[in-house]
């Protein structure tokens, strides 16, 4: 008998490995709508997206076989399913890869400044903390060499209504801005889980213009995984871009 005439069966393989998928997709989204809904703390919210990333393994896996089961020479169709498994599973394990790899690359702080003599200081967001201190301040120091006030050629006032007008670009809650103490706090909330980190900006006048520092913390956790630092690089950046023409 023509193998040709015998009709083609969906892939239970792929159907599966799909349907696996897009549950890794709800689970890894609702981890986090999850806690921003107060459903659960945040370890239930991590320990939810650590078993999606396991279940993404495993449809990557039977995805994976189901593409080889599906060959344009086999009598199962489904092809197109199974790689659809594969594309929605790999994002939720890079996502985790990423995540645990960050954990060890960057130095165990959760409180980032461009200035560990003389760190801005929280007034206003909900827990004021003073800075953690020395052992800190040398982690720092060690790991982001390149974090330095940034010194313009504008005036105080001019560079407190570009620190604003940055801020409010990045989309940052503004918790309070005082331009008579040169000072801004504001709050930056994370896309998936709603984390909140507290940002504080400096703005001082200088001989030369004006001296702009920034604090950034994370509320929740002991380690921020290089965010923070990551964020007042690309502060000052926008900052000085800003004020470049000026």
């Amino acid at each position: 008998m023509n193998n040709q005439n015998i009709p083609k069966t969906t892939s239970k393989l792929a159907l599966s490995g799909l349907a696996l998928s897009v549950a890794v997709i709800i689970s890894a989204l609702m981890s986090g709508v999850g806690y921003r809904l107060g459903w659960w703390r945040h370890p239930e919210a991590f320990s939810i997206f650590e078993w999606a990333t396991y279940a993404a393994i495993v449809a990557v896996v039977i995805s994976a076989i189901a593409v080889f089961k599906t060959r344009s020479q086999s009598q199962q169709r489904g092809m197109l399913l199974a790689i659809t498994g594969i594309v929605l599973s790999v994002p939720v394990i890079s996502a985790t890869a990423l995540f645990e790899y960050s954990a060890s690359a960057y130095p165990k702080i959760n409180d980032i400044t461009t200035d560990t003599q003389d760190p801005p200081s929280y007034w206003d967001v909900p827990n004021p903390i003073e800075y953690p201190g020395e052992s800190f301040a040398e982690k720092q120091l060690a790991a982001y060499p390149d974090l330095k006030p940034l010194a313009l050629s504008v005036s105080q006032e001019k560079a407190f209504e570009k620190a604003l007008e940055v801020v409010t670009k990045n989309g940052w809650e503004v918790i309070a801005s005082d331009a008579d103490e040169g000072r801004i706090e504001a709050v930056d909330t994370s896309l998936l889980f709603g984390f909140k980190d507290e940002i504080v900006v400096r703005v001082a006048a200088s001989d030369e213009g004006s001296i702009i520092d920034i604090r950034s913390r994370s509320r929740i956790g002991r380690i921020d995984r290089g965010a923070n630092a990551k964020r007042i690089r690309r502060y000052l950046d926008a900052l000085k871009q800003t004020t470049t023409s000026l």
